[in-house]
């Protein structure tokens, strides 16, 4: 043991003793209950494991510790919010016994009757109470769940437009249905927003039930879907979507020709929005703006050429590299070496410009690596999301950088591309004129949440205590050590039994440690990118909190199914459902690229199945068989799956008598749902009582341990991790372990040298960790300096896109007036920017004081074709503007110029066609034109009227042209 005084005290490298500080400040430390040695391996370190007892320091620094937390937490802002909402808790809780004497019947008219007393003057206020106590009893009827009274604070806090942090497995998606069903009864839409397609659907359909069952309409969007699908969902009182989606649909709308494509709800599109895993949807995904593109010049031919002069590139010689921002910058060698492999004199010209393709190639090759920011499938460089370890498959890197990394890898080059519209999660989310989020990791980001978008950020108090344990983050000199040690600590709980989550940053590190585990047998599921993985996402999620069970993730972000220890008895009964009756449903083979792989036989040796729910599983098995021969029936894989789930949710919202009712109704169609859903059933009760057992186990022997691999850019993505062991009072504990080597150390140029020197004072080995308070807070220090950086990229990003946010929704509304408005509203708005569109023509042509052969007659004339060309050339004027040249204006212009007077009521240019008065605009146009020549007739030189038509947008507009001398 060594204090910080001895580490700055230069006579500790001398052999002699010191006394012992009462004060540990930095502790050299073996492995986190250094692992015994397996029977069956010599691979391991022979070490043995003694835990010594805390120092009365120690203790005394723990009890200090939890008296200050209570003391902060009794003076915060935050508690007394809290407890002001607890009065709503008490209305709600009176309520319940009245609400729960009500019939099925009874409680579904209660949205009757809420909205009538909204249409009699009463507001969300003053139903609030009950509304939520209805949806309570609801949720109890239809999916035997009961809001916690931490979760009715959750719901109010999204009622008042606040964000809600909820901590992993406090049931956010349940909260989501007090806020959304009492904001649904206006009438106006509520958007439910999630992160991805399968938490949409899933929560569409299972907090749906609530919803329908109240009477709502409940809509859902997802890829893929058509126009008129779109439409009829955002038209329902709740609609489920994921962020992308949402996106895309209100720009797509804003590039629609006409009112038939539009699909969301104008003129008002936006009422309230719920945004699940806000800090990820606004923070995180903040520095991505949404694009959509069309197609631009086609050089797809460069893009390899440039990715050979890349490889012929040195760093260091040729080019410098600047991890923090992703920038290179060429050398005088490098550009030299460029132009000659180029055969080109200039890099940089206007005519021949090859410095993007070769800046964009050099981009690929240093900070675009395959199995780390995207995956290679079926010939194509798809994006890996950095922030839920998924593959986006629609989304493509803007500015050429994506065709530079399909050329890096050999792939086809697809067309660049050019943006047509496009905004920032935070100008989409700013328009709603009421907006909440839920998370379990926004503290940390108040301030900006505050700033960015006025929206507080209230904890809401778990409903058992947190008894997780974080242990102090340990520091390694080096990588390899890192991933050795984690390997140890792995290996030891899973000889304790205790269930590991191993959080990793990418593809490549799941991998390379899922490599160090198979060396030494441990068996283990990884959860990354990769189609084989990501197929069976639930499936391993739903098995990370088995005893023994070992999960290696990219990241646990939103992935929206709860580790539950001992097993998630839902899922794993579906599981089995599915392994039994989907070789009977279908012999068609499982899409290897969707689902991962063959159907996993695993889930039934884990899982001890009873006879009676076997005798049910055979009974749905052979009803399926008979189905299928005697209707002839074939079923698809996906189609099959659906069958399932279908049945599954039937299990849920039906009565289990109902369910053996209508197995035993002797019918000619053999009701293979019901059954399917009776069997889910029996196998459920025998999955919750295995599971209980196991997860009792668990819990006996320390809960699910986490293992964080290194520190995110932010420290909300590392409490996501962290927050996944200790749900609801469950025992559990973290470690986070980090080597000086990781990118965030490498990218941001962090000096790390005291820390080098630190552990080789240490030890003579660079692979034994550090820990202590000292370390933590200069790793934390380092990590809040990212995050000062990534929100100095947000805010500079927010503050240019205010800038745009301006012109975009002016012009936005009035494509929206025009395409939704009458005949009379939009004449108006036409003829006005006709006119204005006009005028900028005329008076940057001509000047007033000068004779009109000075003036740029033939500019004029080009850049009002250049407008009304086309409907001149579609012969809208009869030939009568194919006189008007610049010589005939000229001498128009010139007759005006020498008369003495101008004939008011008979006001046109001499020699050339009349102007039309058959459209209202001109017709104004030309009589203000004339009251004005009548007052100031004696100062006007020359005057020139004609007219003109164009097609503003994608509608036939009418404009007059005039040019004006004043």
């Amino acid at each position: 043991m060594a204090t910080v005084a001895a580490f700055l005290n230069p006579s500790f490298l001398s052999p002699k003793p010191k006394p012992p500080q009462p004060t540990t400040t930095f502790s050299l430390t073996k492995p986190f209950l250094t692992l015994p040695p397996p029977p069956s391996s010599s691979s391991f370190r022979r070490q043995r494991c003694r835990m010594a007892p805390k120092p009365t320091s120690a203790v005394l620094k723990d009890h200090l510790g939890r008296v200050t937390k209570t003391w902060s937490d009794f003076t915060s802002l935050n508690h007394w919010v809290v407890l002001d909402y607890y009065r709503l808790v008490n209305s709600v809780n009176a309520l319940e016994p009245k609400i729960q004497s009500l019939s099925d019947e009874q409680l579904t008219a209660k949205t009757v009757e809420f909205r009538r007393r909204l249409s009699e003057g009463e507001t969300l206020a003053d139903i609030q109470a009950e509304a939520f106590a209805v949806v309570r009893e609801a949720a109890r009827r239809k999916l035997g769940m009961r809001h916690f009274d931490v979760q009715i604070i959750g719901g109010a806090v999204l009622h008042d437009g606040s964000i809600a942090e909820m901590k992993t497995g406090e049931g956010k998606t349940l909260v989501s249905t007090l806020a959304a069903y009492l904001n649904a009864l206006t009438g106006e839409g509520v958007h439910v927003v999630t992160v991805n397609d399968y938490l949409a659907q899933r929560d569409a359909e299972w907090m749906g039930r609530v919803h329908r069952f109240l009477g709502l309409s409940v809509g859902l969007i997802q890829r893929g879907m058509t126009a008129e699908e779109r439409r009829s969902n955002y038209r329902c009182d709740i609609t489920y979507t994921n962020n992308s989606e949402l996106g895309f649909d209100y720009l797509r709308d804003n590039l629609a020709g006409n009112s038939g494509q539009l699909v969301m709800r104008w003129p008002k599109p936006f009422h309230f929005a719920i945004v699940d895993e806000v800090d990820s949807v606004l923070i995180d995904e903040g520095r991505n703006p949404l694009l959509i593109s069309g197609e631009a010049s086609k050089d797809a031919a460069r893009y390899p050429v440039a990715a050979k002069i890349a490889e012929l590139l040195v760093q260091g010689l040729h080019y410098n590299v600047e991890l923090k921002d992703n920038s290179v910058e060429l050398t005088e060698e490098g550009i030299a070496l460029a132009e000659t492999a180029l055969e080109t004199n200039d890099l940089w010209d206007e005519n021949d410009p090859w410095a993007r393709f070769v800046m964009n190639a050099l981009k690929a090759k240093e900070f675009y690596r395959r199995d780390v920011q995207y995956i290679v499938r079926d010939g194509k460089a798809l994006i890996i999301n950095e922030l839920t370890g998924r593959v986006e498959e629609k989304r493509r890197w803007s500015e050429g950088i994506h065709q530079a990394v399909e050329a890096k890898e050999g792939l086809k080059i697809q067309a660049d591309s050019v943006i047509v519209a496009q905004i920032t999660y935070q100008s989409l989310f700013k328009l709603y004129p009421k907006l909440s989020g839920m998370t379990g990791t926004a503290k940390t980001e108040e301030k900006e949440f505050l700033k960015m978008f006025q929206i507080p950020v209230i904890e809401v108090p778990t409903n058992l205590p947190n008894i997780r344990k974080d242990l102090p983050i340990q520091a390694f000199a080096t990588a390899r050590g890192k991933w050795d040690h984690v390997r140890q600590e792995v290996a030891y709980m899973f000889r304790l039994g205790r269930p590991v989550l191993v959080g990793t940053t990418s593809v490549e590190n799941s991998e390379h440690l899922s490599d160090l585990l198979r060396e030494w047998n441990i068996p283990h599921n990884v959860l990354n990118a990769r189609p084989k993985y990501a197929g069976k996402e639930a499936e391993i999620v739903a098995q990370a909190g088995q005893k023994n069970a070992i999960t290696i993730s990219t990241n646990m972000a939103g992935r929206g199914t709860d580790i539950i220890l001992g097993g998630n008895p839902k899922m794993l009964a579906k599981e089995i459902i599915e392994d039994q009756l989907l070789s009977a449903l279908t012999r068609e083979a499982p899409n290897v690229e969707v689902d991962g792989g063959e159907i996993s036989k695993k889930v039934l040796s884990k899982i001890k199945v009873g006879s009676s729910s076997l005798a049910l599983l055979a009974k749905a098995a052979l009803m399926a068989k008979y189905v299928c021969k005697s209707e002839g029936k074939s079923w698809k894989y996906q189609k099959a799956k659906t069958l399932i789930l279908e049945a599954v949710e039937m299990s849920q919202s039906i009565n289990l008598k109902d369910i053996e009712k209508l197995v035993d109704e002797e019918s000619e169609m053999y009701p293979l749902g019901p059954t399917i859903a009776l069997a889910y059933l029996s196998v459920l009760k025998d999955c919750e009582v295995h599971c209980s057992r196991e997860g009792y186990e668990v819990k006996k022997i320390g809960g699910l341990h986490v293992i964080g691999t290194s520190l995110h850019e932010s420290r909300r993505i590392d409490n996501q991790l962290r927050g996944r062991a200790g749900r609801q009072g469950d025992p559990g504990s973290t470690r986070f372990m980090v080597s000086l080597q990781d990118e965030m150390f490498q990218k941001f140029n962090f000096d790390t040298e005291w820390a080098v020197r630190l552990i080789s004072k240490i030890t003579n080995d660079e692979d034994v960790p550090i820990e202590g308070e000292t370390i933590v807070k200069q790793l934390l220090a380092l990590q809040i300096n990212v995050e000062k950086y990534f929100f100095g990229i947000r805010k500079s990003l927010v503050e240019f896109d205010e800038v745009l946010e301006v012109q975009r929704k002016h012009v936005y509304d009035l494509r929206q007036l025009i395409l939704t408005g009458d005949s009379e509203s939009c004449s108006q708005y036409i003829l006005q920017y006709m006119q204005a569109v006009v005028d900028e023509i005329v008076f940057g042509n001509v000047d007033p004081l000068k004779h009109p052969r000075s003036w740029s007659l033939g500019k004029l004339l080009k850049e009002f074709i250049s407008i009304a060309g086309k409907l001149l050339d579609d012969g809208i004027f009869e030939d009568s503007f194919a006189g008007i040249t610049k010589d005939a204006l000229l001498k128009s212009l010139g007759q005006l110029h020498d008369s003495s007077s101008i004939d008011i009521d008979s006001f046109y240019l001499p020699n050339l066609p009349k102007p039309s008065n058959s459209f209202r605009g001109i017709r104004r146009k030309s009589s203000s034109l004339k009251r004005w020549l009548a007052i100031c007739s004696d100062d006007l030189t020359v005057i020139m009227y004609n007219v003109g038509m164009e097609g503003i947008g994608l509608l036939l507009i009418f404009f007059a042209s005039t040019l004006e001398i004043l």
